[in-house]
């Protein structure tokens, strides 16, 4: 049957021959065009690797069972998927940090139903969070579980942005220090105030709380400064919990643990308090995939979570478009000669996120669509 359509007026073609390299020619009924068409089999292949990738299936359950499709895939593992700019204005947008090893790091942004931005970087520094927040519109509000470098980033790129820090990571911060079970009572009382924030759910309950964790600092505050011979040293006693309460004090003191509750946030309906949307909706399914596919090197760890980020967008490209238009690394390498990079730097996959100006591969744009 005659299933091709016209490349120029979209009208229905019929065979006419064939070309001189056996490829069939079709001609358009109606505008009287002539066209070939041979089928696409590098970006099929590569839709059949992306989908091992991100499956738990083996080389072996894979066409070539093993060494033929391991030579296809090589074809395909320098393809860097690169994010676009996100000029969409969101009302919340969560970020968080997936670690690949101890020095490389994937910062990543979403909203309530697609993956905005990712960024790959040896740390949570500043410059690596801001890299990420450039190519995003500033939302109403940002949820983070407190990340070192996040605040002074968000304060740079997203001045008019309120910050919302995941009541479950701060509850979990003093969980770390007072374990689950706390032998002193100033322990057992400040455990109990941190699962409290869990349940806060009004601008009144919220008052009440910061009320008794202010009255606790201020019971306990002689016996936190007491202090005991520890090695040769004069130490705290009770460290532990002079860090929790801290922790406590920093985030009561910044304004950023009862964001959620803001009316004027929350006059479009209601914002959420923790970072779970990223958490359970991402993260797990990023450790999932790097689980399957336990002995990947690090390099190929860092591109499988970029691949999937990648098919999580809202409008990922097709794989055609992919294979033409991504970069890949040999463009890593033709940018590494321009800014002059050093060649020993060459073998180190993590500086690339930092290493790299990103804008020689994306257009950048001032985010049309948001109002002022």
């Amino acid at each position: 049957m005659d299933n091709m359509k016209c490349p120029s007026c979209g009208g229905p073609m019929k065979r006419n021959g064939r070309a001189p390299s056996g490829a069939q020619r079709w001609r358009c009924r109606s505008c009287g065009a002539s066209a070939t068409h041979s089928n696409d089999v590098a970006a099929r292949e590569l839709a059949a690797f992306v989908g091992w990738l991100l499956s738990r299936g083996t080389q072996a359950d894979m066409p070539g069972r093993g060494r033929t499709f391991r030579r296809r895939a090589a074809l395909f593992w320098p393809i860097w998927p690169m994010p676009e700019v996100v000029d969409e204005a969101f009302r919340v947008v969560y970020v968080d940090g997936i670690w690949i090893a101890r020095d490389c790091v994937v910062l990543i942004a979403c909203s309530d139903e697609h993956v905005l931005s990712w960024h790959l970087a040896r740390a949570e520094t500043t410059a690596a969070w801001r890299s990420l927040l450039s190519r995003i519109a500033p939302p109403d509000m940002v949820v983070t579980d407190g990340g070192s470098g996040f605040a002074s980033a968000v304060a740079a790129e997203w001045p008019r942005t309120r910050v919302q820090r995941c009541v479950f990571h701060a509850f979990c911060q003093v969980k770390r220090h007072t374990t689950s079970r706390p032998k002193l009572q100033a322990g057992v009382e400040l455990y109990a105030l941190a699962r409290e924030l869990l349940h806060v759910e009004t601008l009144q309950q919220a008052d009440w709380w910061v009320e008794r964790f202010m009255q606790w600092c201020e019971f306990w505050s002689d016996f936190l400064e007491q202090k005991s011979l520890v090695e040769g040293r004069m130490a705290y006693t009770h460290r532990r919990l002079r860090e929790a309460r801290s922790g406590l004090v920093r985030l009561v003191n910044a304004g950023t643990l009862f964001t959620y509750l803001d009316p004027a946030l929350c006059a479009e309906g209601p914002m959420p308090a923790t970072n779970n949307r990223i958490e359970g909706g991402v993260n797990s399914r990023l450790r999932e995939v790097l689980r399957s596919h336990r002995g990947l090197a690090k390099l190929k760890r860092v591109k499988a979570v970029f691949w999937w980020c990648y098919l999580h967008v809202e409008c990922p490209k097709t794989m055609a478009d992919t294979l033409r238009e991504m970069p890949t690394d040999a463009d890593v390498d033709l940018l590494r000669e321009r800014y002059g990079m050093r060649a020993e730097d060459a073998s180190r996959p993590e500086k690339w996120g930092e290493g790299l100006v990103w804008e020689e591969l994306h257009h950048k744009t001032r985010y049309p669509f948001r109002n002022e």
